[in-house]
């Protein structure tokens, strides 16, 4: 049996968005609660590389502030490692109305297409080319409209995220339908509506954004990881044990919660927000 404590790290799919959203932001950033992964140094090397530094004052702490907004590549033998790194696209258009960024694959496009971050931000107005497995975009043209995001397998997360984070400094109003509604593109919008953005219906599928003409730098504790919280959870049920679970956050957790339930394990909420299982 599994006992004792255990604390929830952050989601990393919401701080690699959350950091690629730090291109947008005129001043520091500090983003707290933020996991050690491998996919967190690639998504700081390709910052590195637009223009954006980083420091680590302290464990689970990151630092970002943007010294070179002229700089807009994302480059293949970064991009190709990890396949959020295509959440850069959306604050370059937005911020510096150019983007050059590679295919998560290269030229080959995969089972994961990204036809629907391409689609949202061309409803936005943006100029998109492909050639030689880059995405070449301009979004000096963009303003304010209605994109639809659904897909033949639902709403595209990291879609979403791209086309939020070029709206937030896009003029007019851009309505975004059928937008994920998962927590980490929740905690995105959190993060945004920090540094001055003005988002609407954040949690749900229907996203109104205004765009504004500059977003400061702001101080952000990223979400707790679901994916690990619902591991423990599964793993202190499968050996009988007692496990406390430490910042998971239960709203995220709710389907876990109730199939555990239903199989016969205790679950309880804490007063300090962490979960016990038993």
């Amino acid at each position: 049996p599994l006992r004792g404590e255990v604390s929830i790290s952050g989601a990393k799919n919401a701080v690699l968005p959350i950091l690629a959203a730090t291109i947008l932001a005129d001043g520091p950033c500090v983003l707290e609660g933020v996991p050690d992964l491998r996919d967190l140094d690639t998504m700081v090397r390709i910052l590195r590389e637009l223009g954006v530094e980083s420091s680590r004052p302290e464990p689970g702490v990151i630092v970002t502030e943007v010294v070179d907004a002229s700089r807009i590549r994302a480059p293949y033998e970064l991009v190709k490692t990890m396949r959020a790194s295509i959440c850069v696209l959306g604050p370059l258009l937005g911020r510096r109305r150019r983007a050059e960024v590679s295919f998560p694959g290269g030229c080959v496009i995969g089972p994961r297409p990204i036809d629907l971050h391409v689609a949202g931000l061309e409803g936005l107005g943006a100029e998109m080319r492909v050639e030689g497995g880059y995405i070449f975009a301009d979004g000096r043209h963009m303003k304010g409209c209605e994109v639809y995001l659904g897909g033949a397998y639902g709403p595209t997360v990291t879609g979403t995220a791209n086309v939020l984070m070029a709206a937030v400094l896009t003029p007019g109003t851009t309505v975004i339908e059928h937008a994920a509604c998962e927590p980490e593109i929740g905690d995105l919008g959190h993060f945004l509506v920090a540094m001055g953005a003005k988002i609407e219906g954040i949690g749900g599928p229907h996203l109104e954004v205004t765009g504004v003409d500059r977003l400061r730098g702001a101080t952000h504790r990223v979400i707790a990881d679901r994916i690990e919280a619902g591991t423990f959870m599964t793993a202190a049920a499968i050996t009988h044990g007692d496990v406390t679970l430490r910042g998971a956050d239960p709203s995220h957790l709710t389907a876990a919660i109730a199939t555990l339930r239903r199989m016969g394990v205790t679950v309880e909420r804490l007063p300090d927000g962490g979960l016990r299982v038993r």
